[in-house]
């Protein structure tokens, strides 16, 4: 789960991470008046969505006054601000950050992930902050320090100063960028974070180090010890089909290509997208139904998959463990009379009584096309999605 930049700063600011003072707008009035309240004579208006580059496609202003402050917090609010993380259909501004404005002597990158391979929390730092660290690992490597932390030992002063050291922070400065350091990993730990980055972190004319930007993502699953995080998702800035998905316990993430995909597990379902391309076909969505689907949830996943107007064909693919091929069949059957499919249907089962899955199927006299392997059914149901045949021409095949 995602927040805004606002949300994650007022986090952080609890466990002691220095941050502007600023303060969430939902109006150009509650702009203006943070402005007022926060006092000064610069102020930082800035757009706030779910993704990065925000500045680049115009939704981060400095204002110098209050009536540029009204006249940016008018613009930003309400404009469908495109960057590269949006795409090109872009994310309509509903909410700003004020900020008091700092004068930034140097901008650096501080970021927390999880690196898999050695399963620890993995540190990365950059002198060069401000840009995309996608951009800097691909032009300056040399650049990127990491440090992986000891889950025990937590970020020790050594690993934190010499970080500091190698992205060139200051002398002076080094005692304040151990503390901030220090206190980004207690918060990542403390609320199950999978990522906090802070893009720039800067240093002040005054020496002082302060979180610029701040980015917090957290594990879904850890949420339940977390209720106060829960409570600030942002509905509008997630896709309606997930979030209609995550209700009915689906996992679903939508994508731009004409084919639908019902599989069981998330592995399976990232190599059934794999063969699908293969053999040249798009997926339209990655969609998980889990190990203990009912014919219920199958029926809604069914739902989910045909409200995709681009939608040329649809692939179950389901190995029966927990989840029977029965019980996936007996869904498949009922969601496809419920729904009218008019979609070719390709289905490839194996596991669990998967005899009786494809007994089931072969008897209900619906039009499904059936696969014998994973390359068989993604060929299949490339084929279907290519072809301008009607779909009463798909008949049942040997299932």
């Amino acid at each position: 789960m995602k927040i805004h930049e606002y949300q994650a700063k007022q986090i952080l600011r609890g466990f002691g991470v220095n941050t502007p003072q600023g303060i969430g707008c939902f109006s150009v009035e509650e702009a203006v008046e943070a402005a007022r309240k926060l006092g000064g004579s610069v102020w930082a208006v800035k757009a706030q969505i779910h993704a990065g580059g925000r500045g680049k496609g115009g939704g981060v202003k400095v204002a110098r006054s209050l009536d540029e402050v009204k006249q940016f917090a008018e613009k930003i609010l309400g404009m469908t601000l495109v960057t590269h993380q949006t795409g090109l259909r872009g994310q309509v501004v509903r909410r700003l950050l004020v900020e008091q404005g700092i004068d930034t002597r140097r901008e650096f990158y501080i970021g927390l992930v999880v690196d898999r391979s050695s399963r620890r929390v993995c540190l990365m730092a950059s002198s060069e902050g401000g840009m995309d660290i996608e951009e800097v690992a691909a032009r300056n490597p040399e650049k990127i320090h990491k440090v992986l932390i000891d889950p025990l030992a937590g970020l020790t002063v050594q690993d934190a100063d010499d970080i500091a050291g190698k992205i060139g922070i200051a002398e002076t400065a080094v005692e304040e960028a151990r503390t901030l350091f220090q206190s980004l990993y207690q918060a990542y730990d403390s609320t199950d974070a999978s990522l906090v980055e802070i893009n720039p972190l800067i240093l002040t004319a005054e020496d002082h180090i302060v979180a610029l930007d701040a980015k917090m993502s957290f594990d879904d699953n850890a949420l339940f010890r977390h209720p106060d995080i829960a409570g600030l998702r942002d509905l509008d800035e997630e896709d309606p089909a997930e979030i209609e998905a995550s209700q009915h316990g689906l996992s679903y993430i939508s994508l731009d290509g004409n084919i639908g995909c019902l599989v069981n597990g998330a592995g399976l379902a990232m190599a059934t997208m794999d063969i699908i391309k293969l053999y040249g076909g798009n997926p339209a969505n990655f969609l998980d139904v889990g190990g203990g689907a009912t014919a219920e949830k199958v029926a809604e996943a069914f739902k989910l998959m045909l409200r995709n107007p681009k939608l040329q064909a649809i692939l179950v693919n389901i190995f029966g463990g927990i989840m029977k091929c029965d019980v996936i069949a007996e869904g498949v059957v009922a969601a496809a009379r419920e729904l009218k499919l008019n979609v070719p249907l390709v289905v490839r089962l194996e596991g669990t009584n998967v005899n009786l899955g494809k007994k089931i199927l072969g008897e209900s006299g619906l039009r499904i096309i059936s696969a014998g392997n994973m390359a068989d059914a993604a060929e299949k149901a490339v084929m279907a999605a290519q072809s301008t045949a009607p779909a009463t021409e798909f008949a049942t095949k040997g299932v």
